[in-house]
């Protein structure tokens, strides 16, 4: 019995024995599997990606200078081909009747469509702009955040703000001796109402643009200061296009002071301020990323 007992007892204590060894050799195990996953995420974080998807990070910098500039020839090109070209601009006179519309419209013919031919392949590039104001934004927020995600969707609009308006025209200008004045006359007014009122759907832009100004804490920040006020103040000036539906005259009408020629002048000062500051701020993007070894994306 003794013996017996004490083979037993030997037995069972050879037993946990081995056990104990199994599950120290199991956490042993389960602490290398976790430590080599761990070595094995720092080395691919930290290993240079394969030549073939290297990224040169200059060329994202020129192409956003020349995105930047993009804004500079857009407003050129729109801005000569609407005032001396088509002759859009300055407006008719809301209050002309309908033989005066078609007059006007038979002797700037030419110059109606070949603004839209022109505006064709010019105005696309607003979205090259408008992608490199929501790049910049995007380094304020940290991210895709509201303000830049607003401000991306509200200049996909833009283009539209300028293609839309000369379709219209162009479709009364291309049979223009054929139609009868008074259609000409109603499609002149659905250009002035899509063209000039169009601008207010802006505001929300020029707002969220400023808001992300004014937001940014950054020692060296991406906008000045100054930058956010211009845009409330494009922002208020673009809001009394939204009237020009009610009136025929006065300064509420497509032609007058407050709906086309201050909103005209606010615009041409932010389509210039713009483009140089985001020049300055693509600079103080490569510095930063050159300081900090920052990746492209982030």
């Amino acid at each position: 019995m003794i013996s017996l007992t004490g083979k037993a007892t030997a037995g069972t204590d050879l037993r946990h024995h081995t056990v104990g060894h199994k599950v120290i050799a199991d956490r042993r195990g389960d602490l290398g599997s976790q430590r080599a996953k761990e070595i094995r995420a720092v080395s691919i974080q930290e290993a240079p990606p394969p030549a073939e998807f290297a990224v040169d990070k200059s060329y994202l910098y020129k192409f956003q200078r020349f995105s930047a500039w993009s804004g500079f020839l857009v407003m050129a090109v729109q801005g000569g081909c609407f005032f001396m070209l088509s002759k859009v601009q300055p407006p008719l006179d809301p209050q002309s009747t309908a033989d005066q519309v078609k007059e006007w419209m038979i002797d700037n013919r030419a110059g109606i469509l070949w603004t839209t031919v022109i505006c064709s392949f010019v105005i696309p590039l607003e979205y090259f702009f408008v992608v490199t104001t929501s790049w910049q934004m995007r380094r304020i927020e940290r991210g895709w955040g509201v303000l830049t995600m607003n401000q991306v969707l509200m200049g996909v609009v833009a283009p539209i703000g300028f293609f839309y308006p000369m379709f219209i025209l162009s479709a009364a200008a291309y049979r223009v001796e054929e139609r009868s004045p008074e259609i000409l006359q109603l499609m002149t007014d659905i250009f002035y109402f899509s063209y000039v009122g169009f601008a207010f759907i802006f505001c929300l832009q020029c707002v969220c643009l400023g808001w992300a100004t004014l937001i940014d804490k950054r020692t060296e920040p991406v906008f000045p200061r100054w930058f956010a006020y211009v845009n409330f103040m494009l922002a208020i000036v673009l809001a009394p296009g939204a009237f020009i539906y009610l009136f025929k005259d006065g300064p509420l009408a497509w032609n007058g002071l407050f709906a086309f020629w201050l909103p005209c002048l606010a615009y041409a000062v932010w389509k210039i301020s713009t483009p140089l500051l985001l020049l300055k701020a693509v600079d103080s993007e490569e510095k930063e990323a050159a300081e900090n070894q920052l990746p492209v994306l982030v």
